[in-house]
């Protein structure tokens, strides 16, 4: 989707575009230009009609209570336009009597019908529309609003509106039945609430109108103002002949395109919108899904996708394919120690909290007449969770989007590699590489940024690549929930009160998820310290602890924690940039100095900036093995190897003034040789299958998950493709994988 200003050469561009590739060509490509015009177009037309006052209205819509009423007066007269009260402008003077009377006289299900024709017969322009607590009900009668007008639910504390209601003396509302409270009908309600409203004011519990009256206008600003969440590259140098909007990227752009032409990775031009102690507090007794949407709305723009949408995405990745009704809960290990379970997915990773979720942001982003084929690296658990989200798309997206991964051959443990093999489904692939993960990474960075392959494959095929690791925006994102939503449980638990500071500890390689934990304080999660655990890699450890990267002589170790045998921590780029104050010069020189010297090092006040709030360590493959045999010995509970990193190195950097939630990042069943060895389990050469029931039976926790060991019954072996370390090899596993999907 391009810059609407840049719509009037749009045409002049696909023009050339078609003149420098040969005729038949044309039919690949016509209509993927066709369509990114159109799609700037409507951006533009968006932005254009979107605005505070002109002819759109303000459609105030929520609960009884909420003050809709009140608040639509003090925004009319701020605004200067005029104000509608459905209840008082429209219901009553069409039926000649009250509310109350209508209510009484024809009961619930015949009011609803009488007052959606009702607004049907009415329109207006210009204005700010107080709607009932029902009409949302009404599909017609709220379409009918909608095409000229931008709805704006004020979502009210479900305390505030109760005790408002009672306030008032209202002690019953529409379609309310006897059987029924009033707290619970509210709740019921949110459901129409949420279908319809284009953006939403979150207020915090004890508001006034003139408050809620003032975020109305603040959250209408952001709305309209569609081109001011906009990305850009890690790598972007300033120029003065450089026209700054020519280089920014709109969140749709940048999760299809994965990442940034120049080589860099994609970031926020605005600093991340912060929540204050008042809202944060609400969430404390929300769900995992109320977080997700309420903190994605405040990260992409509805321009890029409505909030509607965004919603049922959320609820589509979260509501059934996570066996823990939590989704990411967090468990007291001990002491001033707590496990932050992110395994619960459909393919026992923290992967699943955002390859659930990804797959539909992406879907939704990408024009609708193009083919795209996602690349991906994978140390273990990404290459089955990326398999596993995409396959659940619908099958009109499916027939559009495929996934390649690409593995390390021998550098995965056996579990993974055939969770990763059994994972193909129609538009996915697994290849085995006979390399390392850092080959297979720089491998898929190296494709995206050949642009004689890549434009060979938009013309041949018809079909652009994306990405799906980390490095993708769309897929980093979901992550910062979690790492809220977990500080949120301890206080929902009363373990804090909201505001008391914690560290997090995260078993790190590629730095994305411990990332994610920086962008959680940035919104306003009293994160104190965050602790980089390694394990014998520990490229990221030396970096915290001396400013110096250097990967001469470094020999990547193959360990019990795989998914963190990484020497080359792509998230990296993006904090060093947010530390050095958004230098792209200085990251560009970094890391073109650590892809051709294989190291770098940063100046002594930037190590300092770093050192404040981060601290690192790394761990054995003795104490690892070690950590998980002694904290199930003391506690019953079962660590996988990653997250036994992450416990030992809390246990030495933790100073015991404030807890430490310690990411744990995959189920022990994907380790099961690993945890046999730790436990001193004899049987160690057993089945993968006859492993996971043995480990099942301890009685431990975490319970058994029971989707790794529905995969052990699989008996069909699946086939897949094996190949060598050769980024030409790879370019043509991609190749005839196109071929076979889109041709």
């Amino acid at each position: 989707m391009l810059h609407f200003n840049r719509c009037q050469h749009l045409e002049q561009i696909i023009q050339k575009c078609f003149s420098s590739i040969p005729f038949k060509t044309h039919k690949h490509v016509q209509q993927f230009l066709s369509r990114t015009l159109a799609l700037a177009k409507s951006r533009k037309s968006w932005h254009s009609t979107h605005s505070l006052i002109g002819d759109k209205n303000i459609i105030l819509m929520g609960a009884p209570g909420a003050g809709k009423t009140t608040v639509g007066r003090i925004i009319g007269q701020k605004l200067g336009c005029c104000v509608i009260d459905v209840n008082d402008d429209i219901l009553e003077k069409t039926w000649n009597m009250s509310v109350s009377e209508k209510l009484q006289e024809v009961g619930s299900e015949q009011f609803l019908e009488e007052e959606g024709k009702a607004v049907l017969n009415f329109s207006a322009s210009g204005s700010v529309i107080s709607l009932t607590g029902s009409n949302p009900i009404h599909d017609v009668s709220m379409w009918h609003l909608k095409k000229n007008g931008i709805v704006v639910y004020l979502d009210i504390p479900l305390i505030d509106l109760i005790n408002r209601l009672s306030i008032m003396q209202v002690t019953r509302i529409v379609a309310q039945n006897s059987g029924t409270s009033m707290k619970d009908l509210l709740k019921h309600r949110r459901q129409y609430y949420k279908k319809w409203y284009d953006t939403r004011v979150f207020c915090e519990s004890g508001e006034s109108p003139e408050e809620i009256a003032d975020k109305v206008l603040i959250t209408l600003k952001r709305y309209q103002d569609a081109d001011s969440e906009t990305f850009t590259s890690t790598r972007h140098t300033w120029t003065e002949d450089c026209k700054q909007k020519v280089s920014t990227k709109f969140f749709s752009e940048a999760v299809v395109e994965g990442l940034a032409s120049d080589g860099g990775l994609f970031v926020p031009e605005k600093e991340f919108p912060k929540l204050n102690a008042g809202e944060w507090r609400r969430l404390v007794g929300a769900t995992y899904i109320e977080r997700a949407q309420v903190l994605l709305e405040k990260c992409i723009h509805p321009a890029d996708i409505p909030a509607a949408r965004l919603g049922e995405m959320i609820e589509t990745a979260y509501a059934e394919n996570f066996a823990c009704s939590k989704v990411a809960p967090i468990r007291h290990l001990s002491n001033n120690q707590f496990i932050l379970e992110l395994f619960h997915g459909p393919t026992g990773s923290f992967k699943d909290l955002s390859l659930q979720l990804m797959p539909y942001l992406f879907a939704h982003c990408i024009p609708p007449t193009c083919n795209y084929m996602i690349l991906v690296a994978t140390s273990g658990d990404t290459g089955s969770a990326v398999l596993n989200g995409f396959s659940r798309l619908n099958k009109r997206d499916q027939q559009r989007i495929a996934v390649v991964t690409f593995f390390p051959e021998n550098a995965v443990s056996e579990f993974q590699k055939a969770q990763i093999i059994g994972s193909q489904k129609e538009n996915g692939w697994a290849v085995g590489v006979r390399s390392d993960f850092d080959f297979c990474q720089t491998a898929v960075k190296r494709m995206f940024q050949d642009s004689d392959f890549t434009g060979f494959l938009a013309v041949e095929y018809g079909t652009i690549l994306s990405s799906a690791n980390s490095i993708n925006w769309g897929r980093l994102l979901p992550q910062v929930v979690y790492h809220a939503s977990s500080y949120l449980d301890l206080v929902s638990q009363g373990f804090i009160s909201f505001g008391s500071p914690v560290d997090v500890c995260i078993p790190t390689g590629n730095f994305g998820n411990i990332l994610a934990a920086v962008y959680a304080k940035m919104m306003g999660i009293p994160i104190r310290r965050f602790i980089c655990a390694s394990n014998q890699n520990r490229v990221l450890t030396d970096f915290i602890k001396t400013g110096r990267y250097d990967l001469r002589e470094r020999k990547l170790a193959q360990t019990f924690s795989p998914a963190i045998d990484i020497l080359k921590s792509s998230n990296l780029e993006r904090h060093l940039y947010l530390m050095a104050n958004k230098d792209g010069h200085l990251v560009t020189k970094l890391f073109s100095q650590l892809e051709e010297q294989h190291h770098f090092h940063i100046e002594k006040i930037l190590m300092e900036k770093l050192q404040q709030d981060f601290v690192a360590d790394w761990c054995s493959e003795g104490d690892c093995l070690a950590a998980i045999h002694s904290t199930y010995n003391t506690l019953g509970y079962i660590l996988d190897p990653h997250t036994a990193v992450a416990k030992v190195v809390a246990d030495r950097m933790q100073d015991k003034t404030c807890p430490v939630i310690i990411s744990s990042t995959a189920h022990y069943s994907k380790f099961a040789p690993a945890i046999m060895k730790a436990l001193k389990i004899k049987e160690i050469n057993q089945t993968s299958s006859s492993q996971l029931y043995l480990l099942s039976s301890y009685n431990a926790l975490p319970p058994p998950h029971e989707a790794l060991l529905e995969r052990t019954k699989q008996q069909e072996k699946m086939e897949y493709q094996v190949c060598a370390a050769d980024v030409n090899v790879l370019k043509g596993h991609v190749e005839k994988l196109i071929q076979s999907q889109f041709v």
